[in-house]
């Protein structure tokens, strides 16, 4: 069986969220919380924040975030607009656990990263070095390190979520 790699992210910083405990679900704004459609969701995506963000992000994109990013009810709506718009990875100061966990669950990057907020400006280009544990900021020439994952989210992620995930395990212990 071949060996989970973890998924790319390389793209520029599409946004900087820097409220301590964001509740995602502003993203898309309480009263579009209930639309299930990815391209309706991303059209309402970040209306409040940048009217032009969906006509600016490009595949590969990240977010930035604060301590607690995810705080609050969390919902998968917002998330998955952002995914559609091709947006690849979240990066935060830290995470609210219920939101963390259920986006790891869904194979989208999450990744802890003290110290982001001061280390990239929105635009920059940023790729994860999964191997080194570290943030390059190729704008600005730097490195960060972030948060070593845990060996079971690890290929969670690398699985492409926890479906892909259970179907590995299962596989690996049969074989």
């Amino acid at each position: 069986m071949s060996e989970l790699t973890l998924p790319v992210v390389r793209g520029r910083v599409a946004f900087v969220f820097e409220e301590v405990d964001f509740d995602v679900d502003q993203i898309i704004g309480v009263k579009n919380i209930k639309l299930r459609d990815p391209a309706e969701l991303a059209a309402v995506a970040m209306q409040s924040y940048d009217p032009q963000f969906a006509q600016q992000v490009q595949k590969g994109d990240v977010l930035v975030g604060a301590s607690n990013f995810g705080y609050g009810h969390p919902h998968y709506p917002p998330m998955i607009a952002m995914r559609h718009l091709g947006i690849s990875a979240v990066i935060a100061e830290s995470f609210s656990p219920g939101y963390w966990r259920g986006e790891i669950a869904m194979g989208f990057a999450q990744i802890a990263c003290p110290g982001i907020l001061q280390a990239v400006h929105r635009w920059d280009e940023v790729e994860v070095d999964w191997s080194r544990h570290c943030l390059i900021n190729h704008t600005r020439h730097s490195e960060l390190a972030f948060e070593v994952y845990a060996d079971a989210d690890r290929e969670m992620l690398a699985a492409g979520g926890i479906m892909g995930y259970l179907k590995h395990m299962r596989t690996k212990d049969s074989a």
